[in-house]
């Protein structure tokens, strides 16, 4: 239950700085397909700005929230953006290895 309340709280820390934002900007970015936004992403709207959602359509399951999806001005599935933000596997740090997994060569014959 712990991690709950704290996605809950990040999820209200999130809309209160959404909304003090939205007296400055007139288009906001939400990263996130939780459905529980959609109430944020109308109340934008109601105070005339533009809201976008970036999140994914392609696993499965979505990582969106159709009414989020819906409801948004703009949706960005974060598959478009890959050639513009993502980096190639080459460039990415090699992560260790689990304590346990051993390569065949990490034995004498």
């Amino acid at each position: 239950m712990g991690r709950r309340k704290v996605k809950g709280n990040m999820d209200i820390e999130l809309a209160i700085d959404a909304m003090e934002q939205s007296e400055v900007v007139d288009h906001l970015v939400i990263f996130s397909g939780d459905g529980d936004f959609t109430t944020l992403v109308e109340a934008l709207q109601r105070k005339g700005r533009k809201v976008t959602v970036v999140s994914s359509l392609a696993s499965q399951p979505p990582m969106i929230a159709d009414d989020l999806r819906r409801k948004a001005d703009y949706f960005i599935d974060l598959t478009s953006l890959k050639a513009e933000i993502g980096r190639d596997p080459s460039e990415r740090p090699l992560r260790p290895a689990p304590a346990g997994d051993f390569e065949a060569d990490d034995f004498e014959d």
